[in-house]
């Protein structure tokens, strides 16, 4: 290759930005901080580890099991909805008690549809306990066992097009992952005003100290102003936009560490208490899902669900009638 290719190579302009990576970077303006805009090469340093992210993000997305339906119907003849809900009543609270259901079915939104699409989260909890069990034909008492049962559900993103759930969801990852960057950065603003403060106070103190005779309590008050003023610098100078694009950019880069799925794999009978798996036992079943663990740190399983709209359509009017008349009353 010519001197002349390389050097035309070389002053050739970048190609345009893709319409994702575009709109991931007015996310990161919005979300983490407007100033990054201003910070040199915003778009050439993110655009690779915004990349990497958008394509992680929809690898946990379409790993996501299901659809599969959430109704009665599914109570009984489903294992994985038995277990998440103790009884077949349970899913019409759920249903009528979520505002993204509710909000969804007062909209115009797919009314011609007949089912809509959501994603579906709920926490495993596992308690311990006595109870009876058969071994052969002898049936113990007080045996320890383990219960696993699920609260806390929740519906997500409502939508009568699966494929746009998915897209939905993967924007949704994305702020989750540059939500919790902004929390580093907010911790961050936070000991950088706590080391001014006592900044002040060290230096206030060290002018009185000044007035008497020098001594070692004023050689140790300097000392540590000293520290405080080493540790505001390093701060402070971590706060600036370049210092924020660079660890944005490395954080963006192994978004693994900050959100992640596991598969969880449990065998349990029609009561949840864990037991070995026996093909031939028709109330014994082998759950298998995916658990993520959420912003707040806590872990919810997640899969995406299939709704009729005729059934939360009637578990919305059921508790709002409820609400009416615990009001009335």
């Amino acid at each position: 290759m010519s001197l002349f290719s390389v050097v035309a190579d070389f002053l050739k302009p970048a190609p345009p930005l893709n319409p994702q990576v575009l709109k991931a970077l007015d996310r990161v303006a919005e979300l983490v901080d407007p100033m990054l805009r201003n910070a040199s090469g915003f778009e050439r340093r993110l655009a690779m580890p915004l990349q990497h992210a958008l394509g992680y993000c929809e690898g946990l997305v379409a790993g996501l099991p299901g659809p599969i339906d959430i109704d009665r119907e599914s109570f009984s003849r489903d294992p994985l909805v038995h277990a998440l809900f103790a009884t077949a009543d349970d899913i019409d609270q759920m249903l009528g008690r979520s505002q993204a259901v509710r909000d969804f079915v007062a909209s115009c939104e797919g009314v011609e549809s007949d089912t809509f699409y959501a994603l579906f989260a709920a926490r495993r909890h596992v308690k311990k306990q006595l109870g009876m069990a058969r071994h052969g034909d002898v049936i113990h008492a007080d045996v320890p066992q383990e219960v696993v049962y699920f609260g806390d559900q929740l519906l997500l993103e409502p939508d009568c097009q699966l494929a746009m759930l998915k897209e939905k969801l993967r924007l949704r990852t994305l702020d989750s992952l540059l939500l919790t960057f902004r929390e580093h950065v907010d911790a961050l603003r936070l000991e950088r005003d706590g080391l001014r403060a006592d900044a002040s106070v060290e230096r206030a103190h060290l002018t009185v100290l000044r007035g008497q005779t020098p001594g070692e309590e004023q050689a140790l008050h300097t000392r540590h102003l000293a520290d405080l003023e080493g540790k505001l610098r390093a701060t402070a100078e971590s706060l600036m936009p370049d210092q924020i694009l660079e660890a944005l950019a490395t954080f963006l880069m192994h978004p693994e560490a900050s959100l992640s799925t596991h598969e969880t794999c449990i065998t349990i009978d029609r009561m949840g208490i864990v037991c070995d798996a026996n093909p031939d036992d028709s109330n014994v079943s082998t759950l298998d899902f995916p658990e993520m663990r959420g912003r707040d740190k806590r872990i919810y399983m997640v899969v995406l669900a299939r709704i009729r709209r005729t059934e939360a359509e009637a578990a919305v009017d059921l508790v709002r009638d409820q609400q009416r008349r615990f009001m009335l009353i």
